[in-house]
């Protein structure tokens, strides 16, 4: 019997029988594609229709949208809804709306909205095991210890080193007065000079020397790419795919940079005695004392990771934010004169001198900053990721835990019914009485909340002065080469021109 039926049982299949295999399997693979397409429908959650393998974000997929534009076009197709649904490829992801919604999620619940919602690897991202990125459970203990450096005391102390770093940088201007410049390459010198200063105590020699090693790591940060662009979408969109060809993206160089400069600069602290009360001895004070932070090992890499994303958020963003600014004071020149105006009659006031207490009471620099942080928000969305299972309040839809939430900043920030004509710029929209009547979840340049940017008040002062800085002995002006539409780069890690931002620059010494 058993011989019989091996012999007649075909050993191999025909044509037709390999094709209908095929199908299945395509089938089946369509199927696993699609599958998780029912989450938002199935609690009436309303959202863009999904296509398979894409979801709903194929322009950003394909590198023809970033994610400030998307949000926000899904923001304004979705007007009156509090929660809209989209999908990361297959996984569900959730558009909050609502500013109610948006402080519950920063504030009120935040208990179960810690994390961040992208995945790190420490293998293939050991200088993204940051304030940023970690999880909460490292967080925490960090976020509480290294919170001291950016008290308003601890900044007072370092201001000198802003005034250092301001006279390099009107030394630099004097050598291009009169001409066209691209403002934030050098408020990017400006910035890097400043972080280097108070981050590492270092000179990074941004002004004197094009070939800075610290302006070249950050300028090999901020690339953007083929490389870094494929990588942003593995990371961002395919984690999976990311763990597996991750260590092929890699960057070695900036990785070794920054781990060797952290761990080179406090042994020479340690050997040489030096203590200069700033962030980098905040870390080896951790180091020494790891009790501090609970069993978290104070590795070298976490450390450098803790330097890196300092550097990263107080150079790129403040360089940005000052470029921005000095753009729109360039197309509006009566906002300059008065902002000029202000500056003068502070410097009059402290003896020609730019004070840590003077640019604090300058209200229309205050004004002229929180309406350049409006109307260009560096980071463009927030993201979260539920802990535990979540009932939205007052909406009646639940969603289980890991689901991630974008809070889209940008497209909040340009919403007409919290700022009418959200494309001019208008700093009186941040006089003290429109402030209080507007609701404080329309306005997340730092976040907000528990995980709020830590470096907040220092990216705010050194943006001030390094304004201040320059309207002090120059006025700026839009020439030919001004990108008048200020076209964004749609694929930066932050809000970024994507033609620069070219100015004319003439000295106009106000004292």
């Amino acid at each position: 019997m058993r011989n019989y039926f091996l012999v007649n049982v075909p050993m191999d299949f025909g044509f037709t029988e390999c094709l209908l295999a095929v199908v299945v399997l395509l089938l089946l693979w369509y199927q696993y594609l699609i599958w998780n397409y029912n989450f938002w429908r199935s609690r009436g959650i309303p959202g863009p229709q999904p296509v398979a393998l894409f979801g709903t974000i194929k322009d950003i997929l394909l590198g023809k949208d970033g994610l400030g534009s998307y949000s926000t076009r899904i923001y304004k197709e979705y007007q009156n809804e509090p929660l809209v649904g989209i999908y990361s490829r297959r996984e569900p992801v959730l558009i909050v709306r609502d500013p109610d919604l948006i402080k519950a999620i920063l504030i009120k619940d935040f208990s179960n909205f810690m994390n961040r919602s992208l995945e790190i690897s420490d293998k293939h991202d050991p200088l993204m095991q940051n304030l940023f990125f970690l999880d909460a459970k490292i967080w925490r203990p960090l976020r509480t210890k290294l919170t001291p450096v950016f008290t308003s005391g601890k900044i007072r102390e370092m201001f000198y080193l802003l005034k250092e770093c301001g006279q390099q940088l009107d030394n630099y201007l004097s050598k291009v007065d009169g001409t066209v410049v691209e403002m934030r390459g050098i408020t990017s010198k400006f910035t890097t000079e400043v972080i280097g200063m108070c981050a590492f105590g270092l000179e990074a020699n941004s002004f004197g020397d094009e070939e800075s090693a610290f302006l070249k790591m950050g300028k090999r940060i901020f690339q953007v790419d083929l490389k870094y662009f494929f990588k942003f979408i593995l990371r961002q969109f395919a984690p999976f795919l990311y763990s597996i060809f991750g260590g092929w993206l890699k960057d070695s160089v900036l990785e070794e940079f920054f781990i060797n400069l952290a761990r080179d600069t406090i042994e020479y602290r340690e050997k040489n005695n030096i203590m200069r009360h700033d962030f980098i001895d905040l870390l080896r004070n951790l180091r020494k004392e790891p009790s501090q932070i609970g069993d978290i090992e104070l590795t070298d890499e976490l450390v450098a990771a803790q330097l890196t994303v300092f550097f990263v958020g107080g150079s790129e963003t403040s360089a940005t934010t000052i470029s921005n600014c000095l753009y729109e004071m360039a197309m509006n020149p009566e906002m300059q004169e008065k902002l000029r105006g202000e500056i003068r009659e502070e410097l009059e006031r402290s003896n020609g001198q730019i004070t840590y207490e003077g640019l604090n009471e300058m209200k229309y620099l205050d004004k002229c900053l929180s309406e350049t942080l409006r109307k260009y928000p560096p980071v463009t969305i927030m993201t979260r990721k539920t802990m535990g299972e979540y009932m939205f309040p007052g909406t009646g839809v639940k969603v289980p835990a890991g689901v991630k939430v974008w809070i889209p900043v940008f497209a909040i920030h340009r919403d007409e019914k919290y700022y009418p004509e959200p494309k001019v710029f208008d700093p009186e929209r941040f006089a003290e009485e429109e402030v209080r009547g507007r609701d404080g979840m329309t306005f997340l340049p730092f976040g907000e909340g528990p995980r709020n940017c830590i470096g907040a008040r220092f990216g705010k002062i050194q943006s001030k002065y390094g304004i201040v800085k320059i309207l002090q002995n120059y006025t700026v002006e839009v020439c030919d080469k001004t990108d008048k539409e200020y076209r964004v780069n749609s694929r930066a890690m932050f809000l970024t021109p994507l033609n620069g931002i070219y100015l004319k620059i003439n000295r106009s010494v106000i004292m």
